[in-house]
């Protein structure tokens, strides 16, 4: 949702008189579409939001884990293929495979570890994104940034602050759960025995640096991922309410009429809408995000679950690793299951999170726009 003004709907009360062609034009029903008025942080109801949020986002967590378990498993498969084996290199054909093997499980295993983690990296995320975007906006367009290049500035600093902050939590989340994802069913021979299993014997032999290898990377992958993802995102938005205004004005599909007072009235999409657009737009950054930062990720998977053999885990090692594997491609492996768990997760966790804003605002008695 963008927010007018940054984003003013078209109230035509105080502006001069029109032209005779616009007096017509108007005359004929041709209207200023007004976009509603972004939710910011200062109007949000912070415990119903953080509380409703964890809630909201958990069950959105569970319907994708599976093909972020499936992405995984393709990223580190040659590491795997030690302890089971080899994985089909297709997406489809993998997803069989463990399918076959392991049984429906084996696509949710560590996700208890992630779901206890979700609650505060969400907390954390959400309050830096939230935090970022209230402060960075105003000033962009107080330097006289246009309205666009205001809104994507301030999207990319909020997804910059929100992925630092949430990798805290989320690095040693990672750590654990991948782990638990690319090992075989659990018995007797399995190496961890589960989340607290993990944690205990990773702390023992590493330390707590242990629960923070490929933190560095988490921070290189997620930060630049998530700067694109928000200023893309913004940028969408704009350009498909630019594409699609004049028609939802001209032909008055999804849109409502405000009356403004002293005869004069504009026209605000509605609630689905807004949704759909923001969709859409949420699917095209989470596309975007994932093939412009799909090599780091696959560098930070390898370096959180490969054992190191008495050696170092370094960025060069690992690059040098997945080059004698398959070339440069090698760091596209899970692409498509990568791509299409960031695409629907954008789609649904954006469609989430804004109407868990409406949900929050104070301004608001019954929690909807």
């Amino acid at each position: 949702m963008q927010h007018k003004g940054s984003g003013e709907a078209i109230d035509r009360r105080n502006s001069p008189p029109p032209p005779p062609d616009a007096a017509a034009e108007k005359d004929e029903g041709s209207q200023g579409l007004q976009l509603p008025e972004d939710i910011r942080w200062e109007r949000l109801d912070k415990a119903r939001f953080f509380v409703l949020g964890a809630g909201l986002f958990s069950a959105v967590s569970a319907a994708l884990y599976p093909a972020v378990v499936l992405k995984t498993r393709l990223q580190v498969a040659p590491v795997a293929a030690t302890g089971a084996a080899a994985l089909p290199p297709s997406a489809f054909g993998a997803a069989a495979a463990i399918l076959r093997r392991e049984g429906a499980l084996a696509f949710y295993r560590g996700f208890a570890t992630s779901l206890a983690g979700t609650v505060p990296a969400r907390a954390l995320y959400m309050g830096a994104l939230e935090a970022t975007r209230s402060a960075v906006g105003p000033v962009a367009l107080s330097l006289g940034a246009p309205e666009p290049a205001a809104s994507a500035a301030a999207g990319a600093a909020a997804g910059l602050a929100a992925a630092v902050a949430a990798q805290i939590v989320w690095t040693p989340v990672d750590v654990i759960s991948q782990r638990l994802m690319v090992q075989g069913n659990p018995c007797p021979a399995s190496r961890y025995r589960g989340g607290v299993d993990a944690f205990r014997k990773i702390v023992g032999s590493d330390g707590l640096r242990g629960l923070y290898r490929g933190f560095g990377m988490s921070i290189l992958t997620y930060a630049p991922s998530n700067a694109v993802w928000w200023a893309t995102y913004s940028l969408s938005q704009k350009i498909i309410w630019s594409g699609i205004g004049c028609y939802l004005c001209e032909y008055g599909v999804g849109v409502q009429e405000i009356d403004l007072g002293n005869g004069d009235s504009s026209l605000q999409p509605g609630c689905k809408t807004v949704m759909v657009v923001q969709g859409v737009s949420a699917a095209m950054a989470g596309g975007a995000s994932a093939l412009v930062t799909m090599p780091l990720d696959t560098i930070k998977t390898r370096m959180q679950v490969m054992d190191g053999d008495g050696e170092p885990i370094t960025v060069g090692r690992t690059v040098r690793m997945l080059i004698k594997e398959g070339g440069w491609a090698a760091c596209y492996k899970g692409l498509g299951p990568r791509w299409a768990s960031m695409s629907l997760s954008a789609t649904t966790m954006i469609t989430a999170y804004e109407f868990l804003k409406r949900l929050s605002d104070k301004g608001q008695e019954s929690g909807l726009a």
